[in-house]
């Protein structure tokens, strides 16, 4: 690391989150406060802070959880600087994950230690913070931030309400099913679904992993690949089967398709070319 590296942005539609990425070298903060939650992942090198009374070390791997309105500091621990990404939920946004329908309302949330090392929150942490920075479709970006902030809640705070006990709901997933396959190119949020089924978003989400073995953004992004191979294989043009199966663009489009079928949306058509002519080795 050998500059200083800033990238600052909100999202609106999530209670105006904020979010952080940066490499920070001789910067030092100020003591201060946030009227939400700091919620981030160490990638590079050790940041150190003064909070809570003490001083704290946050090597990298390390997930960092400070409360609203704690001071703190924040500087590099050597020459080398430190990279992160963070997020700054308020603390409705984190209230909404503690609610999944059940009768026990959500309470205050504290995380007593402000680094904690837990491989798959920072896992989960890291792959909303990616899909919001790169504009990941809505239902992406709602079911990533919720399961993320539930799980960090049922991780690590003082206390959390006890989350409701899974039911069958067979026809309830089976309608937001039905209406991810008939408007596969449209950006459904969270809450359109888990309205459709009539649950709320949290137990809709839970529940929908544990009956399709999916999240609800992992199966819209089957549904359109299945169709953008249908569209590919009528010969339609790469852009044109971006656009009517709801991908942002073609090299979107072109990810997907190679990492879940392993080819190429050019290769697959090229294929499918070859053997509508014939290209083949015949017998006899």
């Amino acid at each position: 690391m050998t500059q200083e590296t800033v990238k600052f942005w909100q999202v609106p539609e999530a209670d105006d989150l904020e979010l952080l990425r940066a490499t920070y070298i001789r910067h030092c903060f100020a003591r201060h406060t946030h009227d939400t939650f700091a919620v981030g992942v160490i990638q590079q090198g050790t940041e150190v802070f003064a909070y809570g009374g003490a001083t704290h070390r946050a090597p990298m791997g390390s997930v960092v959880l400070i409360n609203p309105g704690e001071p703190h500091t924040g500087h590099a621990a050597d020459a080398s600087g430190w990279t992160y990404r963070m997020l700054y939920p308020a603390v409705s946004l984190l209230q909404r994950s503690m609610s999944d329908g059940a009768k026990t309302g959500a309470g205050a949330i504290y995380f007593p230690e402000p680094v904690v090392q837990d491989p798959a929150l920072r896992g989960w942490l890291l792959r909303s913070h990616q899909a919001l920075e790169h504009q990941a479709p809505r239902l992406e970006q709602d079911s990533r931030l919720l399961w993320t902030f539930a799980q960090m809640i049922a991780r690590h705070a003082d206390h959390r309400p006890p989350w409701r006990s899974l039911g069958h709901e067979p026809r309830s997933i089976a309608q937001a099913r039905e209406y991810l396959e008939a408007h596969y190119s449209e950006n459904p949020t969270l809450e359109d679904l888990a309205a459709i089924a009539h649950l709320s978003p949290f137990y809709f989400l839970r529940v929908f992993r544990q009956q399709v073995g999916l999240p609800p953004h992992g199966y819209l992004n089957q549904v359109r690949l299945r169709q953008a191979k249908r569209l590919l294989g009528q010969g339609r043009a790469i852009a044109t089967v971006a656009h009517l199966t709801g991908f942002a663009d073609q090299s979107h489009l072109t990810r997907q398709f190679k990492r879940t079928w392993g080819v190429t949306p050019g290769q697959y058509q090229q294929r499918n070319f070859v053997q509508d002519r014939g290209d083949r080795p015949t017998l006899g």
